[in-house]
């Protein structure tokens, strides 16, 4: 449907035209409308389907509402600003690319907002904090350091988003978002997206809704249909280096490459520059500012490849991946979902390699059975 048929406000509609969106994606029909109109939403959709703007539009909406009726009634809030969305997500990387989707959205409007991580110092989020946002978008943990020191005031918060939620629990960050959400009102709108929904995570989810609507679009944990996948069998797991490599010099478009480990990542970053290609390496022993050059230099082509842990595979939205190369079989059908995710995005093509080892092989049968996926192979060996 074409956004202006939402009754948005204009400043909001403003925002959405900048952005280049003219009519709503799938994830996006199904959830605003529910959204739109107060209630409480579960949603499940593949990756590079639009969630982000799926919550983003009813965020602002809501907020431009309440604006207009105090307005209305002549009253003029006074004292500090009292934040009133709350975003919850699991990886930096994604919290600064949710506020970057609300000030694209807000640009046309007063309203504010902050990203809370970790990786940097407490003092600048400290005092967007106390100075008062509208919008906070948050890591649990880091959020959690900032309410111990009671920085974060929560108790007017009427919208709560919980983005990427199986990854979250994944991380260890449930125990952390249940205290924040004792910290919230009861009476809320309470919004819950994920690419995956494993039973664990509804569970949760029933227990902090309020008479949800459960969407889902496309398959569940499943990967995009715009993806190819194919596996590449090699003769040992040392064998794996030199394939990439040739690979590598070959490929055209920007590839992104997956392993298990932080130490894997940084030494096979380190090969791959040894061998003459240009790349970098994000994981979680890299500091913010490495993290961001990392993700800028990949994003801008600086960077021909990027080998990353999964932390990337949740927080990372670039455009135009060409190519997504597994340098081990993933551990989980949920992980070679979202890895392959950051390719095949908006229904572009995309490729998903997968480098199998002889002593992988069993591992490979169990996720191809588990996603539901046949990798071809191009190999011999």
């Amino acid at each position: 449907m074409p956004f202006t048929s939402l009754n948005l406000d204009t400043r909001l509609l403003e925002g959405v035209r900048d952005l280049g969106y003219k009519e709503t994606r799938p994830i996006q029909s199904a959830v605003l409308p529910l959204a739109l109109s107060g209630q409480d939403v579960i949603a499940c959709a593949e990756t590079g389907t639009g969630k982000t703007c799926a919550f983003v539009v009813p965020m602002v909406q809501r907020l431009l509402d309440d604006d207009a009726k105090l307005a209305d009634a002549g009253i003029v809030p006074t004292g500090a600003k009292r934040s009133r969305v709350l975003v919850l997500a699991p990886t930096r990387e994604l919290a600064v690319q949710i506020e970057d989707e609300i000030h694209g959205l807000t640009y046309h409007t007063a309203i504010t907002s902050a990203a809370v991580y970790g990786g940097v110092e407490l003092g600048g989020q400290e005092r967007a904090l106390k100075a008062g946002v509208d919008i906070i978008v948050a890591t649990p943990g880091r959020l959690m350091d900032h309410m111990r020191q009671q920085n974060a005031d929560l108790a007017a918060c009427e919208l709560l988003v919980l983005d990427e939620a199986d990854r979250m629990m994944d991380m260890g960050f449930w125990p952390d978002v249940r205290r924040i959400i004792t910290a919230l009102p009861t009476q809320r709108q309470t919004l819950l997206f994920s690419a995956t929904m494993p039973d664990e995570v509804v569970r949760f989810a029933l227990e902090i809704v309020r008479d949800p609507k459960y969407v889902q679009v496309g398959h569940r944990s499943k990967p995009a249909k715009s993806i190819t996948h194919r596996m590449e069998a090699v003769a040992s797991p040392s064998a794996k280096l030199e394939w990439l490599i040739e690979h590598l010099k070959r490929a055209s478009g920007p590839v992104l490459v997956f392993t298990r480990m932080k130490v894997g990542a940084e030494r096979l970053s380190r090969r791959l520059q040894a061998a003459g290609i240009r790349c970098a390496a994000l994981h979680a022993d890299r500091t913010q500012e490495q993290r961001r050059a990392a993700v800028e230099g990949f994003r801008g082509g600086k960077h021909k490849v990027l080998v990353a842990t999964d932390i990337a595979a949740r927080g990372l939205d670039i455009d135009g991946i060409h190519t997504v190369i597994n340098y081990e079989v993933p551990d989980s059908p949920d992980a070679y979902v979202h890895r392959v995710g950051r390719t095949g995005r908006a229904d572009e093509a995309g490729n998903a390699i997968t480098l199998v080892a002889p002593e992988e092989r069993q591992a490979l049968a169990i996720l191809e059975k588990s996603v539901g996926v046949r990798l071809e192979s191009n190999s011999n060996v």
